[in-house]
């Protein structure tokens, strides 16, 4: 099976990978949209294994995998929320960078080097949040991500849809005027529009299950869902 690893995009996020943590850094955009996408993971978790959303450990018990994690900004509270969680990311410097701060935080979350193909274990939830823009092999990329979701289980990917609006704002705002990022982060060719990763889901077995947008409010310079709105990020939902 083709690795689904792209070297250069690795890199890329290396060199910045001592800056995980720095709510001013590089991964802003991330630290910004977090809240958001962690109340949207967890509704979605509660619901379909019928979960109280409001409860501590609300996943408690349950084995979550998130691929291309980083520097854990997702598995972080996802652990305290009870999840028994598993971050895999190519990136070695982001996986010590991750593991330290778990470590100080004393959190138990199990931290892998390499690629969603190296891995064998099933999860309950399998989480593939801003990063199957930055794979190599995308169908294969997607069918491992069902592969590694345990029977009746639940795939979350977030990605960005490739429109007019996502290059105007995912790319020539985010990059070049607001410098939210580093400039090269995306590559506008590479986004996925919610029917095509929909299409690879269903070749690979699941079924999507929801979509919804997440928008900028530059008013309230915050993110939020949307149900209609999916012409930048979005989220997409899938039951294997």
């Amino acid at each position: 099976m083709s690795s689904s690893v792209n070297i250069k995009e690795v890199e890329n996020f290396a060199k910045d990978s001592s800056h995980w943590w720095d709510e001013e850094g590089p991964f802003k955009p991330l630290h910004r949209l977090n809240p958001e996408r962690i109340r949207y993971i967890k509704s979605m978790i509660c619901e379909h294994y019928a979960r109280d959303t409001d409860a501590l450990g609300a996943l408690k018990d349950l084995s979550i995998l998130d691929i291309g994690c980083g520097g854990g900004l997702v598995c972080e509270p996802l652990s305290r929320l009870g999840g028994k969680v598993t971050g895999v990311d190519a990136d070695t410097n982001a996986i010590a960078v991750a593991t330290e701060h778990a470590e100080q935080s004393g959190l138990k979350i199990t931290y892998k080097n390499g690629a969603a193909e190296d891995l064998k274990e099933t999860y309950d939830v399998v989480l593939a949040l801003e990063v199957i823009e930055h794979v190599d092999n995308v169908e294969e990329f997607v069918e491992n991500c069902v592969k590694l979701c345990a029977k009746d289980g639940l795939i979350i990917f977030s990605t960005l849809n490739r429109t007019p609006q996502s290059y105007a704002l995912g790319i020539v705002a985010a990059e070049h005027i607001l410098r939210w990022v580093p400039r090269g982060t995306h590559q506008w060719k590479k986004f996925l529009k919610p029917s095509e990763l929909a299409r690879m889901v269903r070749k690979a077995g699941a079924r999507e299950h929801n979509i919804k947008g997440l928008v900028f409010n530059p008013v309230k310079n915050e993110f939020s869902l949307s149900n209609s709105n999916t012409a930048v990020n979005y989220f997409l939902t899938a039951k294997a």
